[in-house]
């Protein structure tokens, strides 16, 4: 199953010769993507929201719930390219109000650092990460999140569940593109696996 991220809508007011959804000049048209994404890998960055007690102990991972164009319900993280001239931090913290709404106040620190490096290739087996429409790396992160989270773009819901209801197989057979290794790698890293 393939890492699907949302692209921004267009807006009707893009400068001319720019590709509808973004002013952004490093914005690729959908055939650009398509031949970039043949020749090279792309980079994105990966958001696992938590909600972490007084002792910054987490208690909650946020998985959403997302429809796939083939009408299929999975279950994933906040996911999307970085785009060219961009921050990783700007990115992460792009994708995660793109995905979870204004008012989920994530804390970010100045310098985030991922957790893991995720790569995912078109070819199932070469890592426990698949994209089938590409090379992609990512750059993966535990994010707290301080408020309400209201799911936008193509997002229809965050589910808050226990790291332990979050680290089960059963969760890992509904997220796409191997993403239940990603939680279970995320939930280790901040010492939320028992």
């Amino acid at each position: 199953m393939s890492v699907r991220t949302p692209d921004p809508e267009p807006t009707g007011d893009e400068p001319f010769g720019q590709p509808a959804g973004n002013s952004n000049p490093g914005w690729l048209s959908e055939v650009e993507l398509a031949e970039t994404r043949r020749r090279m890998p792309m980079l994105y960055v990966e958001g696992i929201p938590v909600r972490v007690d007084g002792m910054g102990q987490v208690t909650e991972v946020g998985i959403l719930l997302r429809a796939t164009p083939m009408g299929e319900m999975t279950r994933t993280i906040v996911s999307g390219r970085v785009r060219y001239g961009e921050t990783v931090r700007d990115a992460l913290f792009r994708h995660l109000e793109n995905d979870l709404g204004p008012m989920a106040f994530p804390l970010l620190p100045p310098q985030p650092s991922p957790f893991t490096v995720a790569e995912y290739f078109p070819i199932p087996g070469v890592s426990a990460f698949h994209d089938d429409r590409q090379h992609a790396v990512s750059l993966a992160f535990v994010v707290p999140v301080t408020g309400t989270c209201e799911p936008r773009q193509d997002a229809l819901e965050v589910t808050w569940m226990t790291p332990e209801e979050a680290a089960t197989d059963a969760l890992a057979d509904e997220m796409e593109g191997g993403r239940g290794t990603l939680i279970r790698l995320a939930l280790a890293s901040v010492g939320a696996l028992r």
